[in-house]
């Protein structure tokens, strides 16, 4: 006996129960190493970046980054990890709290912004491993790059003529080399996240953390020994010296910097990326051994535990990283094109010159150098490559989750090479119209981070604001207010300096609606009902004997519309039918059309001579009258399926099914029992009066 109390979510098709479900769980730790794939990569360019849109100001700024890091992104997620343990994140929340048609576009609308944010976190971080590798000390020199973007713009001028050969520079090359060797990694990551993932992401994680230990740590050694650098840092900072054009070098006080911090939130927002992915990675933490299923706590408490180390980890190395590149790196080196130019610390790791002041120098010290510096670029590249290729596998394991719900199980959906030619066709698209610029992709990344991290800020505050109205309480959690509104106001301003994020996340959403549209349309004919569950013992018992017996007369009668008294003398009479005759009502009550699937909840009961069938939980009315009849005919004699004549003219009744789930009822069962019933002589007879 089961009583469910929502609908029952369509079951995954088995590709997509293998990459949503890991084969074995693994320690909390580790997993922190395959999130930090995508977390940490930031460093190789967030340090510059905060530079170049803060100035001097950006350790100040940075800590505005912590501080909503830690404050505002932690709590939501660890609230978000408690309600969505199964890798579904905020996107599954959201499908909780506001159903039907609403919530499945609002849904579809995240999907749209959650591929955006996914696939230009895999462009931009190609881009600025382009930038490690074209600058790195020993090849810079050979200028290799630059020979084979001059054979690529020779060859493209022969074939094409001189309209692309602007599009043939250095970094767009060697972008396009580093994504087709990325594909390498398909390999490891077409089964999703596994253990082979685990096995490279923890030691290159691990030492690329090692690598930017060493460099930041021996930065802030060298400002400890030379503690005047940070004075005549924080002169600068008083003065008003902090190389920013548009503030002319005049003081200002400490108010206006505050406020100049909080406004270089969205520019400098790339710093709170990842808190999404952690939530898709989450099925692969290991839980308790007793954890319930449908509320696995053991496995909860450890991601929130990986929650707060990645958090902790990450605010320390970008103030540790932003302090010491602001303070030693000469501003002039920040500039574009410059050598710091996205790879601030790869620049003090190839031994860069320090900007001049106190303790002035060639570089860090003796151990950095082009030897050092090429190890560190060589597993910085690494890792970026890594972080692309492990959010497109991401990108992969949420999207069929919610488009099943849609009716996307297309064929394709679900075999990698397609999925992956897709990919990166969108991901060289994209690099092409940005030719393959990390500053130009800024802004579209931070767009696509920024809109997921308000809706999960969103979907808290609404979600908790239920519980508190549960328990009697009037008024919503006000802290998770404030949060919403920061991220929604820092997303707004994303948004205005940027719009290109916004134009693709369009792009995706309007493929991703007319992709389910057309879906839902072919697969119209399918049974879409994938079983039965009953309301008590009794009604299966008599589900079961009805099953077992022979009840020539099955009576779909619309709930409320008429009475059952009068509905059963109008049958008779219009259909000619024998007094004697034993009809069998069916009620059916439509939960959420919006859903493809459904689940059936039955209730059998008995009135006077008559038996009623009452179904809930169904998507759509057609399809569960066809289940019902089908199910009853198969081990008996087939029923006929008795309808009154319908008044609802063609176009309105094909619209009424398709978002409500009725129309013209009697018509859609005889197809859908055609379809499902090969047999003639099993099928369930549809008779209308």
């Amino acid at each position: 006996m089961t009583t469910p109390t929502a609908p029952v979510a369509a079951p995954s098709p088995p590709n997509a129960a293998a990459l949503t479900q890991p084969q074995q769980p693994s320690y909390w730790l580790w997993v922190l190493c395959l999130l930090g794939v995508d977390y940490f990569s930031t460093l190789a360019y967030q340090p510059s970046t905060s530079f170049q849109v803060a100035g001097r100001l950006a350790p100040l700024a940075t800590v505005v980054v912590v501080l909503v890091t830690l404050l505002c992104a932690l709590p939501v997620y660890c609230y978000v990890a408690g309600k969505s343990p199964h890798g579904a994140g905020s996107i599954a929340l959201l499908e909780q709290l506001v159903h039907g048609w609403r919530g499945k576009t609002l849904v579809l609308g995240l999907l749209g912004f959650a591929a955006t944010d996914f696939v230009m976190i895999k462009t931009l971080s190609l881009a600025d491993a382009a930038e490690h590798l074209i600058h790195n000390s020993y090849l810079e020199e050979s200028k290799t790059f630059g020979q084979i973007a001059s054979w690529a713009k020779e060859t493209s001028n022969a074939y094409f003529g001189p309209r692309f050969t602007d599009y043939f520079t250095p970094q767009m090359v060697v972008t396009i080399m580093l994504g087709v060797v990325g594909f390498l990694f398909w390999f490891l990551l077409r089964h999703g996240f596994t253990r082979n993932v685990l096995t490279v992401a923890v030691p290159v994680v691990a030492v690329y953390l090692l690598l930017n230990a060493v460099v930041i740590g021996a930065g802030l050694l060298h400002l400890a020994e030379h503690p005047e650098r940070l004075t005549q840092w924080f002169e600068q900072v008083q003065r008003g010296d902090w190389q920013l054009a548009e503030f002319g070098g005049s003081p200002h006080g400490w108010v206006v910097i505050g406020l100049l911090c909080l406004l270089f939130l969205p520019q400098l927002s790339l710093g709170l990326s990842g808190f999404e992915m952690s939530l898709i990675v989450m099925p692969q933490v290991k839980g308790a051994p007793d954890d319930d299923k449908l509320n696995p706590r053991g496995r909860i408490r450890n991601t929130r535990k990986l929650l707060i180390v990645a958090a902790l980890i990450m605010s320390v190395y970008l103030l540790g990283s932003v302090l010491v590149t602001t303070t030693l790196i000469p501003p002039e080196a920040f500039h574009t094109k410059g050598p710091a130019d996205n790879r601030a610390l790869a620049y003090l790791a190839h031994g860069g010159r320090l900007a001049d002041g106190p303790g002035a120098a060639p570089g860090l010290g003796g151990l950095f150098g082009p030897l050092f510096g090429s190890i560190y670029d060589a597993v910085t590249i690494l890792l970026l490559s890594l972080a692309g290729t492990s959010v497109m596998t991401a990108l992969a394991v949420l999207l069929p989750q919610f488009l099943l719900r849609f009716g996307m199980e297309l064929k394709w959906a679900h075999k990698w090479g397609v999925l992956l030619g897709l990919f990166a066709l969108v991901n060289l698209a994209v690099t092409i119209y940005f030719q393959a610029s990390v500053h130009a992709q800024r802004g579209a990344y931070a767009t696509g981070v920024m809109v997921l991290m308000s809706s999960a800020a969103a979907v808290t505050f609404l979600s908790m604001r239920e519980e508190r109205r549960a328990k009697g309480r009037k008024h919503g959690p006000l802290r998770y207010t404030v949060i919403a509104l920061v991220f929604i106001a820092t997303t707004v301003a994303v948004i205005l300096t940027s719009p290109s994020g916004l134009l693709i996340s369009f792009g995706f959403i309007a493929t991703i609606l007319a992709s389910s549209v057309c879906a839902r349309a072919l697969r119209s004919d399918e049974m879409r009902t994938i079983g039965f569950d009953f309301v008590d013992a009794e009604s299966r018992f008599l589900w079961e004997s009805l099953c077992a017996a022979d009840f020539p007369v099955l009576v779909p009668h619309r709930p409320g519309r008429h009475e059952r008294d009068l509905k059963e003398e109008t049958i008779r009479w219009d259909h000619q039918m024998d007094p004697d005759a034993d009809i069998v009502f069916l009620e059916v009550e439509v939960d959420d059309p919006s859903n493809f699937y459904q689940r059936l909840l039955v209730a059998v009961l008995r009135e006077d001579k008559r038996v009623v069938i009452k179904v809930t939980r169904c998507v759509s009315v057609a399809h569960a009258i066809a289940a019902v009849a089908l199910e009853m005919s198969k081990s008996s004699k087939p029923p006929g399926v008795h309808f009154g004549w319908s008044e609802m003219d063609l176009l309105a009744a094909s619209w009424s099914y398709l978002a409500f789930g009725e129309g013209n009822v009697p018509w859609k069962v005889r197809e859908l029992i055609v379809e499902a019933q090969p047999d003639p002589e099993r099928r369930p007879r549809v008779i209308i009066g």
